[in-house]
């Protein structure tokens, strides 16, 4: 068993959050094989890419049955930027996508302020700034924190979904990991 499966749908951020995952002391490995991602004791579905894309990968692979299993299960699965969008049930992106369905909500394109939304930005109530590149943001009933007015942050039973890049938000970014993979 892997102590993190980082999923691969063909795209993402697999390389940088790998290497995140090794600065703070865990293993990871990049899958897409029902068996790892059912049997990881934490699942990272990392950010980048485009959402049609990826969702096609993710069904054709088994790797979208095995988040959902996962999930049911109550299995810990981390979201980051297009992974967290992912998880809902549907995304504007690319002319409309159903997503995984596992928080409800669909995602739709920036309409305030620099679209896409690049640098760093502040997270409340964490007090944190973090690495934003974004155009899609969803509103959710899950979101726990945001930041300029944007949702970037939900919890919804074993998923916890970011809308930045911990793996690029240097010490901060850090310590989410951590504590996301802490959870169980």
């Amino acid at each position: 068993m892997s102590d993190v499966v980082v999923i691969d749908y063909g795209a993402g951020n697999t390389h940088s959050v790998r290497a995140a995952l090794s600065r703070i002391n865990r293993s990871s490995v990049v899958s897409s094989d029902r068996a790892a991602i059912l049997d990881a004791e934490h699942v990272v579905l990392p950010g980048v890419g485009s959402a049609r894309s990826a969702m096609a990968h993710l069904r054709e692979t088994g790797a979208a049955s095995a988040l959902h299993e996962r999930f049911e299960r109550d299995g810990p699965i981390l979201g980051i930027c297009l992974g967290m969008q992912l998880a809902f049930e549907a995304s504007d992106e690319d002319g409309g996508v159903t997503g995984l369905g596992l928080l409800a909500g669909t995602v739709r394109r920036l309409v305030n302020g620099r679209v896409p939304r690049l640098g760093w930005a502040l997270v409340e109530p964490w007090g944190e700034a973090y690495y934003f590149a974004h155009s899609y943001a969803a509103k959710s009933e899950d979101a726990v924190a945001t930041s300029d007015g944007v949702d970037v942050v939900v919890r919804r039973g074993p998923f916890f979904g970011v809308q930045f890049h911990p793996e690029k938000s240097g010490p901060a970014g850090l310590e989410v990991l951590e504590q996301c993979l802490s959870l169980a």
